[in-house]
């Protein structure tokens, strides 16, 4: 029987197939790097193959998936059947990039409006059941195995370990796990947990156009969107080109081929640049209203020069893209859409959880702040600084979340005046594993595979952890962080967060290879 190919994976071939081949060298390497533990995780998931658990499954999938994926990536869609995104292979969108300073992009999607993410059923169903072959490991051989590399210099003189079972939340192994250090961009793990509680996964940021009544005014309405986007190719987020068509086709139904252009971006409070200041190339100016992170170039992560005025010159590009439709506008100003406005047009960003993954992948810095300020509009606070800070630790709050010594400045952890502690990281990871909160579950698919994906796309190289070690990095001058997920040997999920900091700061090299030992350790050591 011959099967037509899906219209959707006709679209999204050439995507994966680019990613293919980017991916063809790392993936030669991965296998070489995992063959043991491949032997040993294939032996001891092997008599459970008539009912495999969750963590079974992971075990399995993560290292079998390095052997036959340079076969399967040819034949995925956008979504592979268990829930992980296509896009989230994509080695081009996050090479080359580092810990703090990085911004993400989800390539490989449609440019239509995608789909709500599946339901996390299908990424950790049953995590509660039977968790590999022997007992959960110890708190003495985690230490015997994890104290000498914690002992490591190049780790710096503060350091805080915490690791955790997944399937019971019990806590395994702690080192100064209740000291709050500065997290940096592992920060964005608890922003991913209190937006997906606060707003939910399916939430989708609106930008709108309207009309005010009895004049020809139409004001832009930004509603906290980064991803919305002027270019040609939106690749699944909102276009800004859309939402001229539409606002056009809606002005033309009117009799209306000239009007007065303004711009909203009153949603957002208080200042809108970061703490870290102006001259920065990590992050725009946070408002209501941009387009592409108001970047200047034609990037869609990394660094890159930004906007004095995001929001101004998106409602110039949209100026110019209803001049191209036969509209004419004034030179667009900042005003307040009122109550009595006259819908005309909106478009609509991915679904939060997609949002989530591609902020953590990527660890883009703008996306968090968004969803900071997401979290303070769903709670009723001010979507400022304070306000998103305030918000977020509210929502940790009602989880039930360890939060003594957490402070939270920002979104994204670019400010030093975050404090987390590991035994909250572990406890965010715990939390969005626990089939009671399935809303939660982007927090775990979108951490970036060492080796492979994101921000850990250029380290594990030949180390034993690549493929199996899920992980937020965290890079600032002087701290680097590590916090997320890895299967051992006897197919036991693990929670794990190393924060270290150091004055004067430790060569960065040298300390990202110390905590990668760390989480490769995890994953070689059954510790039982």
């Amino acid at each position: 029987m011959v099967v037509p190919e899906l219209k959707a994976w006709r679209a999204a071939r050439p995507h994966v197939v680019r990613v293919a081949r980017s991916v063809r060298p790392q993936l030669l390497r991965a296998v070489g790097a995992v063959k043991p533990p491949l032997v040993r995780a294939a032996g001891a998931v092997k008599p459970l193959v008539t009912q495999p658990s969750t963590v079974q499954f992971t075990a399995g999938a993560a290292t079998l998936g390095l052997v036959v994926a340079a076969t399967v990536v040819t034949a995925a869609g956008p979504w592979d059947s268990t829930g992980q995104r296509t896009a989230e292979r994509d080695w081009a969108a996050s090479q080359g990039r580092a810990g703090g300073a990085d911004h993400g992009h989800v390539s490989g999607t449609s440019g239509k409006a995608p789909a709500p993410a599946p339901s996390a059923a299908s990424v950790l169903t049953g995590l509660g059941g039977s968790v590999g072959a022997g007992p959960s490991p110890t708190e003495k051989a985690l230490a015997d195995v994890l104290g000498p590399l914690l002992d490591n210099a190049a780790l710096g003189s503060e350091r805080a370990a915490a690791v955790v079972d997944l399937a019971t939340g019990k806590r395994l192994y702690g080192k100064g796990a209740d000291d709050a250090l500065t997290p940096a961009s592992t920060t964005k793990i608890a922003t991913a947990v209190a937006a997906l509680t606060a707003a939910g996964a399916d939430h989708r940021i609106a930008t709108r156009t309207v009309l005010e009544p009895d004049t020809k005014e139409v004001v832009l309405v930004g509603g906290g969107d980064p991803t919305l986007t002027a270019r040609k190719d939106a690749e699944g987020n909102a276009s800004l080109r859309t939402l001229a068509d539409e606002t056009a086709r809606a002005l033309k139904d009117r009799k209306t081929d000239e009007v007065t252009l303004s711009y909203d971006t009153s949603l957002y409070e208080g200042p809108d640049v970061h703490p870290i200041g102006l001259d920065n190339t990590n992050v725009a100016r946070v408002t209501a209203l941009m387009a592409d992170e108001g970047r200047l170039d034609d990037t869609s992560s990394g660094t890159a020069k930004r906007s004095e005025d995001p929001a101004a010159d998106a409602a110039k590009k949209f100026a110019d893209l209803l001049k191209d439709r036969g509209i004419k506008t004034t030179v667009p100003g900042p005003s307040k859409a009122t109550d009595r406005a006259k819908a005309l047009a909106t478009v609509t960003s991915p679904p939060l959880s997609a949002l989530v993954e591609r902020m953590l992948t990527n660890s883009d810095n703008d996306i968090a702040e968004a969803l900071a300020r997401q979290t303070a509009v769903a709670a009723d606070e001010p979507a400022s600084f304070k306000g998103g800070g305030t918000a977020v630790r509210e929502q940790l709050k009602k989880l039930g979340l360890p939060l003594k010594g957490a402070q939270f400045a920002d979104g994204s952890g670019l400010d030093r005046a975050d404090k987390l502690t590991a035994d909250l990281l572990t406890a965010l990871l715990a939390k969005a594993a626990d089939p009671a909160h399935p809303e939660l579950r982007a927090a775990l698919t979108g951490l970036p595979v060492a080796g492979f994906t994101g921000t850990l796309s250029t380290r594990y190289a030949g180390q034993p952890g690549t493929g199996l070690v899920r992980a937020k990095t965290g890079t600032l001058t002087g701290v680097h962080t590590l916090a997320g997920t890895v299967v051992d040997t006897d197919g036991h999920l693990l929670a794990f967060a190393f924060l270290t900091a150091s004055d004067p700061p430790t060569e960065p090299t040298a300390t990202q290879k110390a905590l990668d030992a760390l989480a490769s350790t995890l994953a070689t050591c059954g510790c039982n």
